[in-house]
């Protein structure tokens, strides 16, 4: 697998995430300082409500930037079936009813979800129960990992 056509892939679900936020955040900011949402009264609060929900989407874009920023700065390196997991590894699992399931472990953006190589990847951070467990552990190894109150078992079957 073309771990650089990957982490380029990476970056430009990112780079739709971050325009997404801008275009939420210029929404929210236009919203907060129209001058039809100027309260009538001192109950009237639209108009805080805007301005916080402006405040949230320009953090949002700032996250988005960061995680950009991360992305930019990780080595991609091909790992052997010998390594040790590691941030910029792919990882393919098989779960208990023997479905497969690729996981990127990245620095940022958790949860992100894409299709490449016809394969739907999810990045998962080492902040993350799944990601944590499955950092340092090797090709055979089995990771067991509690989500939402339910024990999930995992072994790791490829790493690239």
């Amino acid at each position: 697998m073309d771990k650089t056509l990957l982490l380029k892939h990476i970056v430009d679900e990112l780079k739709t995430v971050h325009q997404s936020a801008i275009d939420a955040a210029t929404r929210a900011y236009e919203t907060a300082t129209d001058e039809e949402n100027a309260p009538e009264h001192k109950y009237d609060t639209l108009s805080l409500e805007a301005s916080y929900l402006a405040q949230g989407q320009a953090q949002r874009v700032a996250e988005c930037e960061e995680d950009l920023s991360l992305y930019a700065k990780l080595d991609i390196k091909q790992f052997s079936s010998e390594d040790a997991i590691g941030l910029g590894c792919l990882i393919h699992l098989v779960d208990e009813d023997d479905n497969d399931k690729f996981v990127f472990l990245g620095p940022a953006a958790g949860g992100l979800k894409f299709d490449f190589s016809d394969k739907e990847i999810i990045i998962v951070t080492p902040s993350a129960p799944l990601g944590h467990a499955l950092a340092g552990s090797h090709v055979d190894d089995e990771v067991i990992v509690h989500i939402g109150g339910e024990q999930k078992v995992f072994d790791i079957v490829a790493i690239y």
